[in-house]
């Protein structure tokens, strides 16, 4: 049975490309995306009206940070919107004319900066440096005109920021998004392939009139015949899914403050969970195009209501009820409780227990699934 299994494997390549080799290339995608936990060197532009000692001084310092790099700076303003409508900019900064005079005279100057958010990362990212960039400013010019007053740097720092901010930053204190986002999005991409590889490998014995061959080698046994054909891709997602993890938590130093074994445990559930749902997608639908698309649309669902880029607690009730049927969602949780938290056994404990639910969502349609092997009932179509 199983020697059957891996003959099929190796004879259609489609098996380990759609399997190793999507993973490979998206765990090198996003370990790349950000190298340093966030958006770096996001393209802006700068107004400069006023081309003064302290405007210049401005925008190196600005150039100097990692998340923004000016590409352009000039003096016209319909140049830099003419840019940034070309889809070249996520954001301008305006020095106004006279900015100089107007800071030393106490007329407090006004800057203006621009962004889009047409692209949600850059355009954030660009409206964050201008914020800071603006504040240091003008703290920096306080500060100047202080020590001119005879005043010590303990006495100007209580005066510019009379409330200091001491904040501890739980589970992640780098602010890494890296940290939130690729060790859901790569767990999540091998649920999609879990998903879509069982549907097609039952489905394909289905739709080429094969499964009396596959029954044949079971000795008949419904049972031993899904276990035996899935059993070795069951173990190339294992081997995945370690990797993936060894490369997040061993090599990139992503943060486990709880246990990895129950770490392990999650991904296995969630695997047997996938692989169950795309057993039962199979059993539902007649044919192997439908059984496919369905289980794309609802994978593709789970990125969004699983939580690590929208909040649950934010989605409206009847989504907030569906993003429960997504396994990923509960993966997400034991995640949460055992790598950014350290959190004890028993709040994993209902996460896991949904798990097994999935896994068990296959029985229900076994002997539909089996009548199908048997009589070949399913249009090829």
């Amino acid at each position: 049975m199983l020697l059957r299994e891996l003959k099929q494997m190796f004879a259609r390549p489609l098996y380990l490309f759609a399997s190793v080799g999507v993973m490979v290339l998206s765990t090198f995608f996003f370990m790349t995306l950000m190298k340093g936990g966030a958006a770096e060197q996001m393209p802006v532009a700068v107004v400069d009206m006023d081309q003064t000692t302290i405007s210049r001084r401005l925008i190196h310092e600005m150039q100097a940070t990692p998340s923004v790099d000016i590409i352009l700076t000039t003096n016209s303003y319909p140049e830099a919107r003419e840019a940034m409508q070309q889809g070249l900019l996520y954001g301008i900064l305006v020095i106004p004319e006279g900015f100089y005079d107007d800071l030393v005279s106490f007329k407090r100057p006004q800057m203006d900066f621009y962004v889009t958010n047409a692209y949600t990362v850059g355009g954030n990212t660009a409206y964050k440096q201008f914020l800071t960039m603006v504040n240091l400013t003008s703290g920096a010019f306080q500060r100047e005109v202080l020590r001119k007053k005879g005043m010590t740097d303990d006495v100007i720092m209580h005066r510019i920021q009379p409330l200091a901010i001491d904040a501890h930053m739980i589970a992640n204190p780098w602010s890494n998004y890296s940290v939130y986002l690729v060790s859901t999005i790569l767990p999540g991409i091998l649920g999609l392939i879990c998903l879509m590889l069982t549907i097609f490998a039952i489905g394909f014995e289905l739709k080429t009139k094969t499964s009396h061959d596959w029954l044949r080698a079971a000795g008949g046994n419904y049972t031993v015949a899904m276990i035996g054909k899935l059993i070795p891709y069951t173990l190339i997602y294992l081997i995945l899914g370690i990797g993936c993890q060894l490369i997040l938590y061993r090599f990139a130093g992503f943060p486990v403050y709880g246990s990895y074994g129950r770490l392990f445990m999650g991904l296995l559930l969630f695997i047997f969970a996938m692989e169950s749902l795309g057993i039962l997608m199979i059993g539902l639908l007649p044919t192997l195009r439908d059984a496919l698309s369905i289980g794309a649309l609802y994978s593709m669902l789970g990125f969004s209501l699983s939580g690590f880029t929208y909040p649950q607690m934010s989605m409206l009730a009847p989504v907030k009820a569906l993003s429960y049927l997504e396994p990923l969602r509960h993966y997400y949780l034991i995640y949460v409780n055992e790598a950014l938290m350290g959190a004890p056994v028993q709040n994993s404990l209902p996460s896991a227990f949904a798990l097994v639910a999935f896994m068990i969502a296959s029985l229900l349609v076994a002997p539909r699934l089996h009548r199908a092997l048997i009589y070949q009932n399913y249009p090829s179509k």
